[in-house]
């Protein structure tokens, strides 16, 4: 097909593919694709894999598009993947063209060679013309036997004709001619009727098993678990939800906005990779993903509405429970750097094992990345966390716990203090668990809280070991050290944090005041926990991390605008989506989440700027530039002005680290029996 099929090249709403009638039109088109995508058969090929672990090859594509014939399915799926269509709505309309062409049937002529062949009529003798000559042996053949008359010529109307019974028989004969072709005929036409009938199942029944390893959509790039747990990628497109009910909302927004962004063609696309449930109970996450997700999507909504471009694409990459499917979403993400306008990843979930090696993959793929939560000392672009080299690329808006940890110790003052170290190394699934790892590096490097440290009070637990019986030994052990604790620094998760408490609060000395020092992921705990407010059990918790959201409100903050801009803006209508208002106050991840999207976005739109043309999209690098350009409080965001300095870390968080304190107020002087 020299043109597309409604014969208007260049035209932005090619392809029409309702005017694509025959299957020939259908192969023709999909070259046509091909062409308009300055792609060459092998390039096609290279990036055709639909998440199948299969790729086509040259030699396949030559002979699909060449066949007289619809291609398979699968084809048309790889095919579109090779040319950067990779989401369910962008294959669609292709995928419901081919299904029309597949139930076309194609004419065919009744095949008769095998049927009766038609009666013969047997034909009458034809007379001798009266007046003709006739020959010597017409004249021959004219004359009678011997002994016998010739008879008179007859008349015209006494001519031979068929007998009664022999025009029976012919009509008899015709009759079963006639039946027989059109038996054979419909017989023909039946058995096509069958067999498509019988490939219409066979394909359904293909699609039903695709569909059920992939959580009930189309789209390859999403994979149901053994549990029954969705992750992958989607833009929305796949129904609001894929990745649960308490989703739906951002979900239904996050589609909508997209399929707006995609129509003007002037995209490009950034990525949210998060572990987006907790129905595992090894889960390190309590459903703060819901508001995670929610100021990821607020920051790429309020971008798209102003007048810079490029207009920005948000993809919600999901690692499941735990990160336990990090590879695999990974993997489809590094995929989709070429054929999707990928030029970034934010999020990138937890300061645990996975994340590093989540992360180490997209820097291998060049990717840009900001993370939002992750806290862990040394976990940005040194790659210090774990001592496996750099982690180019990679920055973080988050505050890390060394400058939390330092923000308490000068809380605490000159009061001597008797503390015990409550600590753990592992996740609930057995991998390295980096924020914790950090506490307690923190816990003793840093002069104001190491010099209260006493070394023979040293916890560990194993959380696969049942932490709520450990919590209760630990608890009690620390009234029978034979120094008056009055101090806990708790390098653990606020997952254990409610039965540590707990425990202290039914410990034999639980009227001893003590106060547990631990890090920002004790932003999500309840402050109305019953056991902070046990009457002869005095308990402090303090931890530091942003302002909260009345102190973001109040007039000690300089930046408060920015923050009432967020609020407004998140608490507002998402293409007729409402969030829910508590989820700015629960947490702080709506908050983090917006700013490490809005650093993304901050870095890909001064990339389009600085590019070579005003219509040019950025690529990666040239994002990954200028993330770590970003300096002198280049971003506003939600948090305050910051800039990312050149380990990608936030420049600014002296300035808004901040202590607070759950239970009892803080004791203003301490009895130590040392």
């Amino acid at each position: 097909m020299t043109q597309p099929p409604n014969g208007q090249d260049g035209n932005d709403n090619w392809p029409r593919l309702e005017d694509v009638g025959t299957q020939k039109e259908f192969r023709e088109a999909l070259n046509k694709l091909r062409e308009r995508k300055n792609l060459t058969y092998k390039q096609v090929a290279e990036a055709s894999d639909d998440g199948s672990g299969r790729k086509l090859t040259t030699t396949t594509i030559h002979t699909a598009l060449a066949k007289d014939a619809l291609p398979t399915r699968d084809f048309v799926i790889k095919f579109l993947c090779g040319c950067g269509l990779r989401s369910e709505a962008e294959q669609n309309p292709w995928l419901r063209r081919w299904e029309v062409l597949r139930d076309k049937p194609t004419p065919v002529e009744p095949d008769l060679s095998d049927d009766p062949a038609p009666a013969q009529v047997p034909q009458a003798v034809k007379p001798t013309d009266a007046g003709a000559t006739a020959t010597k042996d017409e004249l021959k053949d004219a004359v009678p036997p011997d002994g016998e008359k010739p008879s008179p010529p007859k008349k015209p109307e006494e001519r031979w004709r068929p007998s009664a019974r022999l025009l029976k028989l012919l009509a008899a004969v015709t009759v079963c001619a006639v039946v027989a072709a059109l038996t054979g005929w419909g017989w023909h036409y039946k058995t096509v009727d069958d067999e498509r009938h019988r490939h219409e199942k066979q394909v359904q029944e293909q699609e039903r098993k695709f569909r059920e390893k992939h959580c009930g959509t189309l789209n390859p790039s999403l994979v149901t678990g053994t549990d029954g747990e969705c992750t992958g990628i989607t833009d929305g497109s796949d129904g609001a939800a894929v990745f649960g009910d308490d989703l739906k909302p951002v979900m239904t927004a996050i589609g909508a906005e997209n399929r707006d962004v995609i129509k003007g063609g002037d995209y490009v696309t950034v990525a949210f990779l998060a572990p987006l449930a907790s129905k595992s109970a090894n889960s390190l996450t309590f459903g703060q993903y819901v508001a995670e997700l929610e100021g990821a999507y607020t920051a790429i909504e309020e971008q798209n509405d102003k007048n810079s471009r490029p207009k920005i694409r948000l993809a919600v990459a999901n690692m499941g429970s735990s990160e336990k499917q990090w590879a695999q979403t990974v993997g489809r993400l590094i995929a989709m750097k070429k054929d999707s306008r990928l030029v970034a990843v934010a999020g990138l979930g937890l300061s645990q094992e996975e994340s590093v090696l989540a992360a180490r993959a997209l820097s291998k793929a060049s990717l840009p990345m900001v993370g939002d939560l992750i806290t862990a000392d040394g976990f940005d672009s040194t790659g210090e966390v774990d001592g496996k080299g750099a982690i180019n690329g990679l920055a973080r808006v988050a505050l890390p716990n060394w400058d939390q940890l330092t923000a308490i110790s000068e809380e605490l003052g000159p009061i001597r203090r008797t503390a015990a170290l409550v600590r753990t190394g592992l996740t609930p699934n057995g991998s390295k668990d980096l924020y914790t790892e950090s506490l307690n590096h923190g816990f003793r490097g840093i002069e104001g809280l190491e010099k209260h440290l006493d070394e023979a009070s040293d916890f560990h637990f194993d959380p696969r070991g049942g932490p709520g019986t450990s919590m209760s030994s630990i608890s009690e052990d620390l009234c029978h050290t034979g120094k008056k604790i009055d101090t806990v620094y708790y390098a653990g998760r606020v997952k254990y944090l409610p039965d540590f408490l707990d425990a202290l609060a039914g410990r034999s000395c639980h009227t001893q005041p003590i106060t547990v020092i631990t890090g920002s992921d004790t932003a999500g705990f309840d402050p109305r926990t019953k056991s902070l407010h046990v009457s002869d059990a005095p308990i402090t918790v303090l931890y530091a991390s942003f302002r909260s959201a009345a102190q973001l409100r109040g007039p000690a903050n300089p930046a408060r605008n920015l923050y009432e801009a967020f609020a407004r803006d998140f608490t507002a209508r998402h293409h007729g989506q409402q969030f829910d208002a508590d989820h700015l106050t629960d947490t702080y991840w709506s908050l983090v989440a917006h700013d490490a999207v809005l650093t993304a976005a901050t870095a890909l739109h001064r990339a389009a700027a600085n590019g070579d043309s005003p219509t040019s999209l950025p690529n990666r690098y040239a994002v990954g530039n200028e993330l770590f350009a970003l300096r002198n409080d280049a971003v506003a965001g939600a948090t305050g002005h910051f800039g990312i300095d050149k380990n990608g870390n936030r420049t600014d968080t002296s300035s808004v680290v901040t202590v607070h304190q759950l239970g009892r107020p803080l004791p203003t002087a301490t009895q130590n029996n040392s």
